[in-house]
């Protein structure tokens, strides 16, 4: 399909300042994580807050297709979700195989991979085209260390077939994370079901994301599993019964960039609500972020509220640990009175797709001046002008399309459907931001740094 046969979406210019009260839909990663320990725990289990959202509707597909049950309607409408785990997981029966589609979700495609090796007999997994070029061959191979059959035809990505047998030896592995903390992740949702436990060690670079894996680690332990996490780059679960329980999700930090960075780059305010005090999610970093890129930033208990008006500033930061928010820094940063480098960010090329190399071409499609890295991007803000935006199937390059055509009139983006993986009805929710008029709102107070 050429550029011009893709649908296009004419992002709004904001006429004034974003006066705004927001609230974000519940977090994937959270969301995900609480559906994977439902499903091995010894007792059913209730979600409320829960993402209901492309990535989501996917793990529930495909826990459903390993025998759980999960009653909240086939688009997940219910604001309660009841998830009741088998007596053992299923694979396929004699002469078929039970499948699972992952699309492009990363939780979806690290994640279930190792759930599915306990299961009873076989399970294929397929997903979008794009899914196969993200790094799958560090998992596998783990999982093959700890005693996991799988079919992949050598190529180390999708389509491939776990042989489940219905219990997992586990024990040591050694592993490289270097391209995704979803290997080490993965392998601590399911550990506390193989027969000897698991230990994971890292033996790469630096780990990115590591807010991740410390969310996960906290799930793990608030199902009822035993982590050891004390020795950095180690992980030990010992064997341990997960237990059923009550979940309640956090709104999604990271999904709430585009908005509050709407206020910023528009000089305008906006509040996200329900805002967590504490949090191991890395959206939670763009409180410091977007102070340091000029926003006034204030944590109170109606929420997290963004102020602009005193310009936008470049920076220079390391944001290995937050990689995600690369595409909306990156947006604002084309549009500040000074250059920005965002370095620590190299494993990006294999996220949705390769986001530096995306990011640079779009913008600079736009007339911006972006350099890309080895590990990060150098941005020097020039005037921009209008033209397509393409997303390459990535929610967050469509966020960032969306951001840059508040100030730049004549942006279109490609795609703008893709949101929906993480943020269902994205135009709607951005378009009632633009038209709310809360000028007259009390300024926050009780703030918390």
């Amino acid at each position: 399909m050429t550029s011009a046969e893709k649908t296009l979406w004419s992002a709004p210019p904001a006429s004034r300042p974003v006066a705004a009260n927001v609230r974000v839909p519940g977090s994937k990663s959270a969301t995900n994580r609480a559906l994977l320990l439902a499903a091995l725990a010894d007792s059913p289990s209730t979600i409320t807050g829960g993402l209901r959202a492309r990535d989501s509707v996917l793990m529930v597909g495909g826990l459903r297709a390993l025998g759980v049950g999960i009653e909240a309607g086939a688009e997940l409408e219910a604001p309660v979700w009841r998830i009741t785990p088998p007596e053992r997981l299923r694979g396929g029966d004699v002469g078929d195989v039970a499948k699972v589609d992952v699309g492009l979700a990363g939780t979806v495609m690290r994640f279930l991979p190792p759930v599915a090796a306990l299961a009873d007999g076989p399970v294929y997994f397929d997903g979008d085209p794009y899914a196969r070029s993200r790094p799958m061959g560090t998992l596998l191979q783990s999982l093959r260390d700890l005693g996991v059959r799988i079919d992949d035809g050598d190529r180390g990505t999708f389509p491939f077939l776990v042989e489940g047998t219905g219990s997992v030896p586990g024990g040591l592995v050694e592993l490289d994370a270097t391209a995704s903390s979803q290997f080490i992740s993965a392998l601590l949702l399911a550990g506390s079901r193989y027969e000897r436990g698991v230990e994971v060690r890292h033996v790469g670079g630096p780990i990115p994301s590591q807010p991740h894996i410390d969310m996960t680690v906290e799930f793990v332990r608030a199902a009822g599993g035993t982590v050891d996490a004390t020795e950095p780059g180690r992980w030990v679960l010992t064997p341990s019964v997960l237990r059923g329980r009550e979940w309640s999700i956090e709104p999604d930090l990271s999904n709430s960039a585009p908005f509050l960075a709407a206020a910023l780059v528009t000089g305008g305010t906006v509040t996200v609500a329900d805002w967590p005090a504490r949090t191991t999610q890395a959206g939670d970093a763009l409180r410091h972020l977007l102070r340091e890129m000029g926003a006034r930033v204030e944590l109170t208990t109606a929420g997290l509220t963004v102020s602009g008006g005193a310009g936008v500033h470049g920076m220079e930061a390391d944001l290995h640990d937050v990689g995600e928010l690369t595409p909306i820094l990156a947006a604002i940063a084309a549009l500040a009175d000074s250059p920005s480098r965002f370095t620590g960010i190299g494993h990006l090329r294999g996220h949705e797709t390769d986001r530096l190399a995306a990011l640079a071409r779009e913008i600079n499609g736009l007339g911006g001046d972006i350099v890309e890295e080895p590990d990060g991007l150098l941005i020097r803000p020039v005037p921009l002008h209008g033209g397509v935006f393409g997303t390459y199937a990535d929610h967050r390059l469509a966020t960032a399309g969306a951001l840059l055509g508040l100030a730049v009139p004549g942006v279109e983006v490609e795609d703008i459907a893709t949101t929906g993986k993480t943020l269902p009805d994205f135009p709607a929710m951005w378009a009632a931001m633009l038209a709310a008029d809360d000028h007259e709102a009390p300024a926050p107070t009780g703030a918390r740094s």
